[in-house]
């Protein structure tokens, strides 16, 4: 069964190691990332945004088919089912359908507001035993098509959010969502040590994995963070091996067409693409 991520974070944070919140898009990403994470003995963290969660018809079908993995499967690591910058409507959705880990992403509320919708989800998860995660601060880029343009946090604004009783917080520090650009500046390391000095020993989340150099990554672990969000990486390799099998014309041979072979070397590039995650985070062997 999926598990709250609020255990697995407080380990992280102490042991100076963060765990990898892998968004998952379909059947063969879910596999995939639990394949290796069972080999390495990782905790693991499963994203879904709102999107993935509607393509994947529905919160239900998502958790129907992640606790069958981990039954037939044998998974012997934790692992978190986790709603990713979730509205207000869709983490009371995914607290129904048995998920046990979401945000609520209120950043786009005035902080009065974001506060007010916290405070009752504190409640409501906590007394379900449901892990949440709060954040403060737009991250960059494009989520599902809400557009946010890096904005850092306010250090203070963090301390009134995590002083509601969430479980880990999402603090905006230069990060983005995607690709980043050329002339990305780097992450905001004095306002992550700021933001780590009003809110103590509160597990820290940094969206935006994708393409973040590894020292800032290992900076960014020495100061807080205990999760990292990677979604974009693992799309980028899945369409790179997807489209080089096709243009090998190697669905045309045989039952090369079959979906199972189609989508075979884009399920072992995500395998390849989770390894060296988990281990730049320092995850390996922690479960």
């Amino acid at each position: 069964m999926v598990v709250s991520a609020a255990e697995m974070l407080q380990k992280a944070r102490e042991g100076k190691y963060a765990v990898a919140q892998i968004n998952i898009n379909n059947l063969e990403w879910a596999k995939s990332v639990l394949q290796v994470v069972e080999e390495l003995q990782s905790p693991i963290i499963l994203g879904v945004s709102e999107g993935a969660g509607k393509y994947m018809a529905g919160y239900k079908t998502i958790v129907g088919m992640v606790n069958g993995m981990l039954e037939e499967m044998k998974i012997s690591v934790p692992v978190a089912l986790h709603l990713d910058h979730g509205s207000y409507e869709h983490c009371y959705k995914c607290i129904d359908a048995g998920f046990k880990s979401v945000m609520f992403d209120g950043s786009q509320y005035p902080i009065e507001e974001n506060i007010a919708k916290t405070k009752e989800l504190v409640e409501v998860c906590h007394s379900k035993g449901i892990s949440l995660e709060a954040e403060v601060g737009a991250i960059g880029g494009e989520e599902d098509g809400v557009v946010g343009m890096g904005e850092c946090a306010d250090p203070k604004e963090c301390k009134m959010i995590a002083d509601l009783g969430i479980d880990f917080l999402a603090a905006g520090i230069g990060n983005i969502h995607g690709k980043y650009p050329a002339n990305w500046p780097g992450l905001r390391f004095d306002i992550l040590e700021n933001i780590k000095k009003e809110v103590g020993d509160m597990p820290l989340v940094l969206h935006g994995g994708t393409g973040i150099p590894a020292d800032m990554i290992q900076t960014a672990i020495s100061l807080g963070v205990a999760k990292i969000n990677v979604n974009t990486e693992c799309q980028l390799v899945f369409a790179e091996a997807t489209r080089k099998y096709i243009e090998a014309g190697k669905d045309l041979e045989g039952k090369g067409f079959d979906p199972r072979k189609l989508l075979a070397p884009g399920a072992e590039a995500i395998k390849a693409k989770v390894k060296e995650k988990l281990t730049l985070f320092g995850s390996v062997g922690k479960a």
